[in-house]
């Protein structure tokens, strides 16, 4: 076990770096999807990239909560629960979906990935683990709970009704790529990243952690570098884009 004071400060240091991360990928685009480049080093499978990447967060959050010497209540089961909920999704169903037609992903990003989500899952889970006090079953009626659930579950269908949007370009066999419409594609270029952005800022308010504020921004460090990206892609790649969509809030940016 490390003391409190310890992963206090290695936190604090995690969240520092997250503000570091969003300054370099605002001038850095991560190449992988459609700005993907064979200039990063070896690649593989896009598919099999996201499953290793994002399996780590399922494993060690477990490991910390299950493992941890704190006694746990059912609210804590409940959140834990929910974060397995979008990442048993994330890793054994989306990465399956995809029709990435031969598609590979740079390993140095697999790994940089792979390093996030298993910091993600140490702090989440050995704060449930080890350091957090017993959550009352009052928690379920908290404001802080009630407005994180419906964050929550918002945010991830708006995630997945629009990942649904992008798999149903290539339906049919088509290839390439196509401007999405539908949904709020038509205020935005990237809903399901703003999706995933609710999601895990609703999921910070139920579980009402330093972990869980941590997580939810870096979230917001990764993707709103990536909606821009996004942006910009879709505006060089068709000369028709929609000129009044924005990346990721709709009126706002």
């Amino acid at each position: 076990m490390i003391s409190k004071e310890t992963f206090f400060l290695l936190l604090y240091i995690w969240i520092g770096l997250a503000l570091v991360v969003f300054l370099i990928l605002l001038r850095v685009t991560a190449p992988y999807g459609r700005h993907t480049t064979n200039t990063w080093g070896p690649t593989l499978a896009n598919r099999w990239a996201w499953f290793f990447m994002e399996i780590p967060v399922l494993l060690f959050f477990s490991w910390f909560f299950f493992t941890g010497k704190a006694d746990k209540t059912l609210p804590e089961y409940v959140i834990y629960g929910l974060f397995m909920l979008h990442y048993i999704r994330r890793v054994f169903i989306y990465p399956f979906q995809l029709k990435d037609n031969g598609k590979r992903m740079p390993w140095v990003i697999v790994i940089m990935a792979f390093l996030f989500n298993f910091i993600n899952g140490f702090f989440n889970g050995y704060w449930f683990g080890n350091i957090s006090s017993p959550y009352p079953d009052t928690w379920f009626f908290k404001w802080q709970f009630i407005l994180g659930f419906v964050l929550f579950f918002g945010g991830m269908y708006l995630n997945i009704y629009s990942d649904q949007i992008l798999l149903n370009l290539r339906s049919n066999g088509k290839k390439g790529y196509y401007i999405p419409y539908g949904g709020l594609f038509e205020y935005v270029s990237s809903p399901n990243l703003l999706g995933e952005i609710i999601e895990w800022i609703g999921w910070a308010f139920m579980a009402w952690s330093l972990p869980g504020f941590a997580f939810a921004l870096w979230t917001m460090a990764n993707l709103i570098p990536r909606s821009l990206d996004h942006q910009r892609w879709y505006k060089k790649m068709f000369k028709n884009y929609p000129a009044d969509r924005k990346a990721v809030f709709p009126f706002l940016l």
